[in-house]
């Protein structure tokens, strides 16, 4: 992740969109519908990742039906369009790899139903995350994936990239809570998956797309699933003088049989920075700590917070804290969702990895991490979901001095590669976008990559649907390239 103002390009914008598509886009939405100054279109050409391109022309429908034209516009001059939601994406998918026009959905951000009694609820694609559980919460329901941004992240967004967050451990990432979808497909044509009705017969057409990054279709439309709040909740902090005595503290609770909502593990260099900037209560003496919770009927969880306190006094936890109040309770998660906030008062760019790893493996990756800094001569702090061994190294550089942002990325590409090496995967909740689309060769077969690209090709035959992404350009030790734009299809 870095700052708006990192040098980190990876290209320049190409010229896709002749004058005739901008007029008649213009004319669709009006001039309170776009953006295509050079200035506001800088706004558009980062996430939060260390990428730059920038588009030629950002567009804000409200309805599905503009969405359907802007598709068809951009379709008669083969102009690649790139969906994007609220542009807190962590790995380059909601910028262009070559201009083109962005989509955006933050105009599209209603909910337009919430069925208590069945446990649904239909949003818009801009819908901001947290703001579906504020809408429900009185009620006692909530939505369950809540990754770090949710107060700035929207559901499209999530959807896109299949997003996760602390409490997905029990509750499951965005897939297993979208029951439909209403998308636009290249050509313009609308259709449905799923329904508001649960287990539809057919293809899980709704589980393909979710998670496909833009890049097979534009979502416009989301049926997703309400939880009901939790009787008891008990919110629990475990401090370590040993790194390794955290992480094998996690491999032992599931030892136990025992599934908290959520297991988030933060180290010496993330404690510093997260509790000068929050003061939630972090130990900034500690090599590391976990933060544990778990919800259910009380009956169930008073014994199962007293099986965590032995399974922690046993890995030498110095500490077990139970948060007594709501407000500490708040307080702790506060730390943890800022975190990134936090690390932003200490440098002004960073790069987030999203590696994967058996958590078995949780403690020697660590070690990994830790000397790959050292080599690189970067600090690198680790927060992440251990629970499932979802691992966010926060590489710390600076992108004005000559060199640093390409260790930060070597150092990036050394991570995942081990990630890959121990049994794990490249992501887990950030997705591939552009930022490791070059290493999807070395998680699957030519053939498995094939197949991938089969589903894209069918449902995107000319490639303008985030292209570039997700799939190897041909650029990295894999020779399967995108299919380009076709000729007929740039025939202004």
């Amino acid at each position: 992740m870095s700052s708006p103002s990192s040098e980190a390009n990876i290209g320049e914008s190409a010229e896709t969109l002749p004058p005739k598509a901008r007029e008649r886009l213009k004319a669709l939405l009006g001039p309170r519908g776009y953006l295509d100054r050079a200035a506001d279109l800088t706004l558009y050409e980062y996430d939060g990742s260390v990428d730059k391109v920038r588009p030629e022309m950002v567009m804000f429908p409200r309805t599905t039906e503009e969405v359907v034209e802007i598709v068809k516009i951009t379709g008669d001059y083969g102009v690649p369009i790139v969906g994007r939601g609220a542009g807190t994406g962590l790995s380059g998918g909601s910028i262009p790899r070559a201009g083109g026009v962005i989509i955006g959905f933050s105009r599209m951000n209603r909910i337009l139903k919430i069925d208590l009694a069945n446990e649904r609820a239909v949003v818009q694609p801009g819908v901001v995350n947290l703001d579906i559980t504020l809408a429900v919460q009185a009620q006692g329901y909530f939505y369950a994936p809540d990754p770090s941004s949710q107060r700035a992240c929207t559901i499209g967004g999530n959807v896109s990239e299949n997003a996760g967050g602390p409490h997905t451990l029990a509750y499951g990432v965005t897939t297993n809570h979208v029951i439909g979808l209403e998308v636009v497909l290249p050509d313009g044509s609308v259709f449905r998956t799923g329904d508001e009705e649960p287990d539809l017969p057919g293809y899980d057409l709704t589980g393909l797309l979710t998670g496909s990054e833009g890049t097979m279709a534009l979502v416009t439309k989301i049926v997703l699933r309400l939880m009901r709040q939790p009787e008891t909740v008990k919110t629990i902090l475990a401090i370590y003088d040993s790194v390794d005595d955290c992480a094998d503290t996690v491999a032992e609770i599931t030892a136990c049989a025992i599934t908290p909502v959520a297991v988030e593990m933060l180290d010496r260099e993330m404690l510093a920075m997260v509790e000068e900037a929050t003061h939630a209560g972090y130990p900034r003496d500690a090599a590391a700590v976990l933060l544990i919770e778990l919800e259910g009927l009380r009956e169930a969880v008073e014994p199962q917070t007293e099986q965590i306190r032995e399974v922690c006094n046993r890995c030498h936890a110095r500490e077990f804290r139970i948060a007594k109040t709501a407000e500490e309770r708040d307080l702790l998660w506060k730390g943890r969702k800022n975190a990134f906030g936090a690390v932003g008062r200490v440098s002004p760019f960073y790069y987030v990895q999203d590696g994967v790893v058996p958590r078995s493996q949780i403690a020697g990756t660590l070690r990994k991490i830790g000397d790959v800094g050292k080599r690189h001569g970067l600090t690198i702090g680790n927060i992440f979901h251990a629970g499932d061994g979802n691992m966010h190294p926060i590489i710390l550089f600076d992108a004005r001095k000559g060199g640093d942002l390409e260790k930060a990325k070597s150092a990036g590409e050394e991570i995942l590669s081990h990630c890959i090496a121990v049994g794990g995967s490249i992501t887990g909740e950030h997705g591939v976008g552009m930022e490791k689309n070059e290493m999807m060769g070395r998680l699957f077969s030519v053939e498995t990559l094939n197949a991938i690209q089969s589903f894209k090709t069918l449902f995107d035959p000319n490639n303008r649907l985030n292209p570039g992404k997700v799939l190897p350009t041909g650029k990295g030790c894999l020779e399967i390239r995108q299919q380009p734009l076709s000729a007929a299809s740039r025939a202004y």
